[in-house]
């Protein structure tokens, strides 16, 4: 998702790293993650503070230092702004030695974030290693200040972006399934599912916490005033003022007490950490943890669950939780009946699974599908194009939306076909785009009318449902028109053949006559 230009600088900084002593992709991007924390931790306080002014708000900067005596000061040499002029050998030990230092121990001791930064390293070695990476992330900032005055594109997950364009470079990205979900789809699927100040939201497989941030924006464009918001290029309103939670508690339970993500890879735990707060989350729930095994026991626990389970792994069957009752140790399938588990009776869910999961044959998969369609309410299967996650995979894929508890009448099916970008490794902006349909059709979605399987939409009942043996791929159900075509009788076929041979015979004579 990031544009020539940003790719550009990203391999410019890549080659930086390379040269300066940094050879190890993952270790590269950790290193540049801290970077982009301290960039952004600056411009997000001005921004806030800036905020705050407009609705009345009051906010503390995080650029604070406690003295020995206890006491607040300021600590503006600490922001990126003050020290990216400093000269090399004084910026290095400057960053190294105060400023890294300062950003692991930030939301005090004790706090999420601190703890999980505690054996964070800076690595960076060379003063001009420090000093060219400052440039360039410095420029990578300015074409994204860019693109987002000419699209209108508010919501940014750099970071993720970055750490996905690094994975693809060494080829590891899809190793145990891992993937990053494309940001205008995680907006697509938060904007059905349509998480409400107040809920519980969880991500038990958050990566760099993409979902997380795109539920945290989407409530805050709720209560941002229309005249605040832009609307981007796939039609989702935006809007990051939230000017109408007027109460100070509001946001301290939107930013405290509303995202909770979990991961088995701590790289990603602080990648993750620093991109929600780099978004004004102060106190990100993001947490190590393998949540299909034996020591996570969270159940009946939250309000919302919005996923991308990892394709394609396995798990020893030892070391799966045994409350999943689930006979497989294919996580794509244990992460479905993990995610019903969490949420509270009437929670609801919209997760990412390769088609195998909708159509597959074992006792596994069936089962799986019977516990959705009879023991929730499951409300629709939207279908997605092979090429949405490329060049990681190829994949089909489909997205899976459900209530725990209630009934299932009728499944609503979506065959989305363009997601507004090319389905081939380049992944280049195109004209066609289901993704306002999409949108359009689920909020107005009615068994009464949406009945034409010929069409995009369509409802199925559920006993067709269980006499497919619970079949959820939209291929199953789906009619195809054939138009009839009208063709003309053989003997006039062979006289325009026969008429034509004769004219190319006479434009042959005529060019021998010419010879």
């Amino acid at each position: 998702m990031l544009s020539p230009a940003i790719l550009s600088k990203i391999n410019q900084l890549w080659d930086r790293f390379y040269s300066g002593g940094i050879a190890n992709t993952l270790l590269a991007m950790e290193q540049i993650s801290y970077l982009l924390f301290m960039r952004r931790l600056d411009a997000t306080d001005r921004d806030r503070a800036e905020n705050a002014d407009f609705t009345g708000i009051p906010y503390k900067t995080v650029f604070t230092v406690t003295d020995k005596e206890g006491n607040t000061l300021p600590a503006d040499d600490l922001r990126w702004s003050s020290w990216r002029h400093l000269p090399a050998e004084d910026m290095l030990n400057h960053v190294r030695d105060k400023v890294f230092p300062f950003i692991k121990n930030l939301g005090g001791e004790g706090a999420n974030f601190s703890a999980r930064m505690q054996d964070a390293v800076f690595l960076i070695p060379k003063p001009s290693l420090l000093i060219e990476a400052v440039g360039i992330l410095d420029a990578i900032y300015r074409d994204i200040d860019r693109e987002r005055a000419e699209h209108g594109q508010v919501f940014h997950d750099t970071q993720g972006d970055i750490y996905e364009y690094l994975l693809s470079e060494i080829a590891t990205s899809g190793k145990n399934g891992q993937f990053r979900t494309p940001r205008h789809l995680i907006q697509l699927i938060v904007a059905m599912v349509d998480p409400k100040l107040g809920d519980e939201i969880c991500d038990p497989a958050c990566g760099t916490g993409g979902f997380l941030l795109g539920s945290y924006q989407h409530i805050v464009t709720q209560h941002t005033s229309p005249a605040q918001r832009v609307t981007d290029e796939n039609g989702f309103a935006c809007g990051h003022l939230g000017d109408q939670l007027t109460d100070e508690r509001q946001w301290q339970v939107l930013r405290e007490q509303t995202l909770y993500g979990f991961d088995f890879d701590t790289t990603m735990v602080r990648i993750g950490l620093m991109n929600l707060m780099l978004h004004g989350i102060d106190a990100p729930n993001l947490s190590y943890q393998d949540t299909l095994g034996k020591r996570y026991d969270e159940h009946d626990r939250y309000d919302v669950v919005l996923a991308t389970p990892p394709f394609k792994g396995s798990i020893d069957k030892g070391d799966i939780h045994e409350g999943l009752k689930l006979k497989t140790t294919k996580t794509e399938l244990l992460f479905v009946a993990k995610i019903i588990a969490l949420l509270r009776m009437g929670g609801r869910a919209g997760v990412i699974v390769p088609d195998g999961v909708l159509s597959g044959s074992s006792n596994a998969h069936q089962d799986l599908r019977k516990l959705l369609v009879d023991e929730c309410q499951l409300q629709g299967v939207l279908s997605m194009p092979a090429g949405v996650f490329k060049p990681y995979a190829g994949v089909s894929t489909g997205v899976l939306f459900f209530v725990k508890g209630g009934r299932t009448d009728k499944v609503w099916f979506y065959d989305m076909t363009a997601d507004g970008r090319s389905l081939d490794d380049k992944r280049e902006k195109v004209k066609e785009n289901d993704i306002p349909d999409v949108l359009a059709r689920w909020r107005g979605r009615d068994p009464a009318r949406d009945t034409d399987r010929a069409g995009k939409a369509f409802f199925v009942g559920v006993e067709e449902i269980r006499a497919a043996k619970y079949d959820l791929s939209i291929n199953r159900y789906k009619q195809v028109r054939y138009e009839a075509v009208e063709h003309e009788a053989p003997g006039v076929i062979l006289a325009r053949l026969r008429d034509l041979e004769a004219e190319i015979s006479r434009e042959i004579e005529e060019l021998g006559g010419m010879v």
